[in-house]
């Protein structure tokens, strides 16, 4: 007896919900294409020759564990370490080492290999196994130093024979092609749990358009996207992750302020710049003005710092000095956003009588740059910041927002940085990535990322 048609719609609706359930539920196996706009020539992430990025540090966090992690309020979270304590006014910290976790060469990480690690990066501290623990002596308070752990210099790894470093992460190397490709694969063993992905294979050096036509053309399932690129992308139906603002770029003075006449043109050209409508043209509305280092999702008090143009004051100001010499600003000549904001800073600055050449150089007096936010921990953040600046750290007495404060105004009372905007870090996925995971600073986890059906 042939079946009726009420009997083949129900074998066809179980089918189809069999399939749905299918494709809800995590699937190991397959390989992730993706591209970076970076070509890091070394894995190695104590590597101090390369810029810090937020595509770095990405890459890092798929191959390396650090002893801690942070999470998004900025607080230290377990990981090869899971716990620790400190002594001796926050000079002695033990850090107690999560038990049978192997490097991807199959060794064992011991205190021995962590301490080496440590000591390697930084040279500074003193650094001994103890048991199954490690300790950390410093020679002055660090109530810091977990959140300092957590950043990818301090990354646990050992050498392989080859010179590629090897770490515990979730993903271990397969193919190394210096600036060019890199291709991981899934550690079995791994402490979090294997990754549902069998393989990731990255192209480098891949500019963000051509990463976008790559990613249309189904060549690759996760790209880059430039910010102001973001908005536009979104409409043209592509599926687009944010994160918060994370990425500040700022003009950065090759030296000191030499003067107070020095001083109040840098005060001036801050004044002239118009970020409101670079903002609205050049970044298509993406990102927030600032006049702070700090976004104000991490410090609670970003809005204190002025970031509006006063064109009568900057006036004012530049007719206070005598003779102001002709500023060259520098730009990197591979980021096409850098020089349309170079042009419009170069136009706001002329208003106010302050003279701005555009270049390529690398010795300019002033360059427009891109500081990454160094850690989810505001005073390790402001220490990177000011490292970048090579100023010493400021000094921040206690965990108080008053103290972070003061300790940021004093670090822009310097005069050798302008911040400009605080833009978010974005990525254009497939519909087949599932399953997505990114943290508020654009730090992404791919070790949770796995790959369905494409519609």
């Amino acid at each position: 007896m042939r079946p009726s048609g009420w009997q083949w719609l129900a074998a066809s609706s179980c089918l189809l919900c069999s399939l749905a359930a299918a494709e809800t539920r995590p699937q190991y196996g397959s390989t992730l294409r993706a591209a970076t706009r970076i070509a890091p020539l070394s894995l190695d992430p104590a590597e101090k020759s390369q810029a810090d990025s937020v595509a770095r540090r990405n890459l890092n966090r798929m191959m390396f564990d650090t002893l801690v992690v942070m999470d998004d309020r900025g607080r230290a979270q377990p990981a090869l370490a899971t716990s620790w304590q400190s002594a001796s006014g926050n000079q002695r910290w033990q850090f107690w080492l999560r038990r049978g976790i192997k490097f991807h060469d199959g060794s064992p990480l011991t205190p021995e290999a962590v301490a080496a690690a440590l000591r390697a990066a930084n040279p500074e501290w003193v650094v001994s196994p103890a048991g199954d623990s490690v300790v950390i002596e410093r020679d002055a308070s660090d109530s810091d130093l977990p959140a300092r752990l957590a950043l990818p210099r301090n990354a646990i790894t050992k050498r392989s024979e080859g010179g590629i470093p090897i770490g515990t992460g979730p993903f271990h190397v397969k193919d190394w092609q210096a600036g060019k490709k890199l291709s991981l694969a899934a550690n079995e063993d791994y402490w979090g749990g294997r990754p549902f992905l069998d393989v990731i294979e990255i192209e480098m050096g891949r500019t963000f358009r051509d990463q976008l036509i790559a990613l249309d053309l189904g060549r690759i399932d996760l790209a880059e996207v430039a910010p102001e690129q973001s908005q536009r992308a979104r409409t043209e139906g592509r599926r687009v992750m944010t994160s918060a603002p994370a990425e500040l770029v700022a003009l950065v003075f090759g030296r000191d302020r030499s003067s107070a006449e020095d001083g109040k043109l840098r005060e001036a050209l801050a004044l002239s710049i118009d970020r409101n409508s670079i903002r609205n043209v050049v970044l298509q509305d993406v990102g927030e003005p600032s006049g702070g280092v700090l976004p104000s999702w991490v410090s609670g008090y970003g809005f204190v710092f002025p970031a509006a143009q006063n064109l009568d004051r900057a006036r004012q100001l530049r007719s206070e000095v005598k003779y102001a010499p002709s500023w060259s600003l520098g730009y990197e000549a591979e980021d096409s956003l850098a020089r349309v904001m170079a042009e419009r800073i170069v136009l706001n600055a002329q208003d106010a009588g302050i003279r701005l050449q555009i270049t390529t150089s690398a010795t300019a007096d002033l360059r427009l740059v891109r500081l990454g936010l160094a850690s989810l921990n505001p005073r390790i953040a402001l220490a990177g910041a000011a490292s970048f600046l090579r100023l010493a750290a400021p000094k921040v007495n206690g965990e108080g927002v008053d103290e972070l404060y003061r300790a940021e105004s004093a670090l822009l009372q310097t005069q050798r940085m302008i911040p400009l905007f605080q833009l978010p870090v974005s990525y254009a996925l497939s519909p087949a990535v599932k399953d997505w995971s990114e943290d508020r600073d654009g730090g992404r986890h791919l070790e949770s990322v796995w790959l369905g059906s494409k519609p």
